[in-house]
């Protein structure tokens, strides 16, 4: 449910980076943990990571976003923001959204994570040198 001042509302993940995204009809104002969107994702290609969703949609500058995120690093969190906003714009309007979010693959959760390590080895997948003799 999103809260009261908010219309749409979605739950991004993407690796151990869990973003709640809250989006309203406006000017394009986007706040990301009480700062600044350029602020909060510095580089361009994080920003272009970020803003895909509404470039697939086209709505560009039609929402005012606010997002919540927690856990993993900056790249895993514009990813988890990128797939809130997408699912927050299926609540915009499905039938209009859907096609084109589904076509660029923005709906599906990157379920990716990074793999355990195993014991008595020295990495997840590295082995020991195996010796004969």
């Amino acid at each position: 449910m999103p809260k009261a001042h908010y219309k749409f509302a979605g739950v991004g993940k993407r690796k151990t980076a869990v973003a709640r995204v809250f989006m309203n009809r406006g000017t394009g104002k986007f706040v990301v943990n009480e700062r600044a969107f350029e602020e909060y994702f510095p580089t361009r290609a994080l920003q272009a990571v970020v803003a895909e969703s509404f470039d697939a949609t086209g709505t560009v500058g039609q929402f005012d976003v606010k997002a919540r995120v927690v856990g993993g690093g900056i790249n895993g969190q514009a990813n988890a923001v990128r797939h809130g906003i997408a699912r927050a714009l299926l609540l915009v309007d499905a039938a209009v959204h859907r096609p084109k979010l589904k076509s660029a693959g923005l709906l599906t959760r990157d379920a990716r994570k990074k793999e355990r390590k195993k014991y008595g080895q020295p990495g997840a997948r590295k082995r020991f040198q195996y010796s004969k003799r």
